[in-house]
């Protein structure tokens, strides 16, 4: 298999900072190729939001780079070892992201939302309100909001019309640096070629529909990193003269 991936990230049209972080890693193994992408959505309502999203990327950069590449080349991909890799890095970052919070008298935690592509199989780490999609002539959410009003929605108490107008929207049922316990989704699935894989932080996704991101990043549409690229400018755009917001970001995979 192989892979094309590019991104975009916007600070929006009413924030000072961007608090969402990112990585695309696409490399050449002696076993084939592997393409990794992570999102992180740093807490808008909470302090040093950019701080604990950036730090979740790099504490999983490094292990992309130190660790599953030598385990690849030795081992192979064992589903049970990647999970326990990702759930210990998102244990310690909550740990780590927790004690300077409380060192500091400060409130900071980021979402997590990131994908590994290898051979035909894609694996899903998950937590709060940043969404991983795969697209064929549609589009599919492959993770589930951990969110206040997800839950309600799924309970049967809201309605999805409701929910858009509820104040609560923003609520997270945890995230990485300011929950006592986080559990993390973790997801399997079948790959195969031209598909895209879609990351992205709730800025992006509020104001636009699936149709369009169909239409400007779907499979049928994106042969090129550049044609990737100029559609997540376009819709960042899109969603920016809609009046969103929020930061912005946007990170695609598509396989080849």
């Amino acid at each position: 298999m192989d892979y094309i991936a590019a991104y975009h990230t916007d600070v929006g049209i009413s924030k000072k900072t961007n608090q969402d972080s990112l990585a695309i890693k696409v490399v050449e193994t002696k076993k084939g190729k592997i393409a990794f992408a992570i999102v992180c959505d740093g807490m808008g309502g909470l302090s040093k939001g950019e701080l604990a999203s950036k730090e979740v990327i790099m504490a999983f950069s490094d292990w992309f780079d130190n660790v599953l590449i030598d385990d690849i080349n030795k081992l192979g991909l064992d589903e049970e070892r990647l999970v326990g890799q990702w759930n210990d890095i998102i244990q310690t970052q909550n740990q780590r992201l927790g004690e300077y919070g409380e060192k500091n008298n400060l409130m900071l935690g980021t979402t997590v939302s990131a994908i590994l592509l290898y051979n035909d199989e894609y694996f899903i780490v998950h937590v709060g309100d940043s969404r991983v999609y795969c697209m064929t002539d549609k589009v599919v959410q492959l993770t589930k909001d951990q969110t206040f009003i997800a839950r309600e929605i799924e309970a049967g108490r809201m309605t999805v019309e409701q929910s858009k107008t509820d104040p609560r929207r923003s609520v997270l049922l945890q995230c990485v640096g300011a929950s006592q316990v986080v559990e993390p989704e973790f997801v399997k699935g079948h790959a195969t070629k031209d598909e895209v894989y879609m990351l992205c932080s709730d800025g992006f996704r509020h104001q636009i529909s699936e149709q369009e991101m169909l239409e400007k990043i779907g499979p049928a549409v994106v042969k090129t990193e550049q044609d990737i690229e100029f559609g997540c400018r376009y819709l960042t755009e899109t969603v920016k003269n809609r009046k969103e917001s929020d930061n912005i970001t946007v990170a695609v995979v598509k396989t080849a």
